[in-house]
């Protein structure tokens, strides 16, 4: 394994470009990554096409509903239906004004790196460091939730094939969990140079699923007598929580905030996607924009196929209430084959998911904020110019927190919400930061939303991100927790929250000085340029500069400011 190193100046004591070699990225993208302030380190294995498919992998819709049922059923169909509808359509809002920002500015760090750039200076840096961290463990977290539904969803088909006579043991639970994940670790090491190309493969899985589930369900209960009524599938309200019947309602919704929530993946795999200031903005919007539609068919034919017995369905022996769904549908032997097939796809989710949770954590070490960032920092050329050593942190990391699973089934829980507050944090704050501190400083790339409906449309997210952490640290059941019941959600995250900022103001702010800022001078008014100067993010207009300086930069003009005392 070996690192990607700052290159060596050349005889004449000038250093080469900061551009890619062609083998990693072509000139144009290599060069945009230059202007925030980083060489080419990954190889970009990724077209537009396939930046898509690994926000939806991850999303990996119908296992992702059938993972979180428990959130939505309790409300009824109108929680199942019109939650996730209505808390669809806020998501896309949160990715348009995400979009903005990763056409912009397309790096692996992203979130981190803009709330650096935006904020106001005397909060960049523990702001950027919390966003850091908190994406990080939002990213492991979602790992965590999508292998611990992997081992439930493959558990059942044994419980099924024994007709419900087999329980497994929390440690049965985690021990599945943990063969998941190192198997997940072994061929994100291993496969990288095909990764790409896989993604259109789990895609195409995903749709075969829904495909399947959307044509068996309805056939299974094939007479009209059978399957439940319009006025049950939108009208009806259910409430088997003890909280009032409209925050159950408000609770379904983390069906769909959990299930769409690996929108920023397209960001994480920037610096590995051809042409990035489009394929991220396009990928996240068409990740989210698909789920939204094809969720809201899937939602449908559930609640129209599904037994009125709500309280049978979460209650049920086999331990999945989709399941159940199936198997009072279509019996034994199709239920075996469609819990397969779902269980394969939610296996390939958590693949997707494990490279995209390397590359953040690659990149947050990349700019020394991660403990032991010298040892994750390195590229295994070997493997394909990959993050190794960041997959097995976060495959590491992911068996830790999995251990939750042998506490109690409500601990287990704690990973599902655990990423929607992780990541909901981090989504949000670079969006405040840039409409609060950082308007005169955004250049918007190729992919803009406009200066019209741009920051309504950020203020929105915001709002609906705060909800959304909020809505996360419930309990679900009711507002009398036991320990059995308890949402430990919050316990956690305010954890990790506190302890990132602890480690900022007790030692980081003496070493962390932010990721390299950088931006093309030729998209900048005079007035954003000295906004920048009076900040301190540069030192002097580039355009005053010599032309010996610029080829130092690798031959871009930019703003450039120093990091830990050394230029781009």
């Amino acid at each position: 394994m070996s690192s990607q190193d700052s290159p060596s100046p050349k005889p004449d004591g000038r250093r080469p470009s900061n551009t890619a070699t062609p083998a990693l990225a072509s000139e144009d993208d290599a060069a945009v990554l230059a202007k925030l302030g980083y060489k080419q380190e990954l190889k970009r294995n990724f077209s537009m096409i396939e930046v898509f498919g690994i926000a939806f992998s991850i999303m990996g819709l119908l296992p992702s509903i059938a993972s979180t049922l428990a959130y939505s059923i309790p409300a009824g169909p109108v929680g199942l239906v019109w939650g996730w509808f209505i808390a669809s359509g806020f998501i896309f809002i949160v990715g348009l004004a995400m979009a903005d920002l990763g056409s912009a500015m397309p790096t692996s760090g992203g979130l981190y790196w803009w709330t650096h750039y935006f904020a106001s200076p005397a909060t960049r840096n523990p702001l950027s460091f919390l966003v850091g961290y908190s994406n990080t463990l939002g990213l492991v977290g979602g790992l965590c939730s999508i292998d611990y539904g992997f081992a439930l969803m493959f558990l059942s088909v044994i419980v099924i094939a024994r007709d419900g006579e087999w329980t497994p043991t929390n440690g049965v639970i985690y021990a599945t969990f943990l063969a998941c994940v190192l198997v997940h670790g072994v061929l994100a090491s291993t496969l990288s140079k095909v990764m790409g190309k896989l993604q259109s493969v789990f895609v195409i899985m995903n749709m075969v699923l829904i495909l399947a589930t959307v044509i068996a369900l309805p056939l299974g209960k094939s007479r009209a007598s059978e399957r439940n009524g319009a006025s049950y599938i939108f009208t009806r309200t259910e409430n088997l929580t003890t909280w009032p019947t409209g925050w159950a309602f408000m609770l379904s919704w983390l069906s769909p905030i959990w299930t769409i929530g690996a929108f920023d993946s397209c960001v994480h795999m920037s610096e590995e996607a051809a042409n990035a200031t489009k394929a991220v903005p396009l990928g996240i919007l068409s990740s989210i924009g698909m789920c939204w539609v094809f969720g809201f068919v899937i939602v449908i034919v559930i609640a129209a196929c599904m037994s009125p017995d709500l309280e049978s369905i979460l209650e049920s022996p086999f331990g999945q209430p989709m399941a159940q769904i199936y198997y009072d549908a279509v019996g034994k032997k199709a239920t075996l084959g469609l819990m397969t097939l779902l269980f394969i796809v939610q296996f390939l989710m958590g693949l997707s998911i494990v490279v995209a949770a390397s590359r953040q954590t690659w990149a947050f070490s990349r700019d020394g904020a991660l403990p032991f960032s010298s040892f994750f920092r390195p590229i295994s050329q070997r493997f394909g110019y990959i993050p190794l050593r960041a997959i097995w942190g976060c495959v590491f990391l992911a068996a830790i927190l999995g251990l939750l699973s042998l506490i109690a089934p409500a601990a287990a829980q704690a990973l599902f919400s655990l990423a929607v507050a992780g990541n909901n944090l981090a989504w949000g704050t670079p969006i405040f930061c840039r409409v609060v501190w950082g308007r005169a400083k955004f250049v918007p790339g190729p992919i803009y939303t406009g200066d019209r409906f741009s920051v309504p449309i950020a203020w929105t997210a915001i709002l609906f991100l705060a909800f959304g952490i909020v809505l996360s640290m419930f309990p679900t059941q009711g507002p009398h927790p036991t320990k059995e019941t308890m949402n430990y959600t919050v316990v956690i995250n305010c954890a990790v929250w506190a302890g990132a900022l602890a480690y900022y103001y007790i030692d980081a702010r003496k070493w962390f000085t932010g990721p390299k800022i950088t931006v093309d001078v030729d998209a900048l008014t005079e007035g954003q340029q000295e906004v920048l100067r009076e900040e301190g993010l540069v030192s002097e207009p580039v355009r005053h500069r010599k032309s010996g300086d610029l080829e130092k930069s690798g031959g871009v003009g930019v703003l450039e400011r120093t990091h830990h005392g050394a230029g781009v």
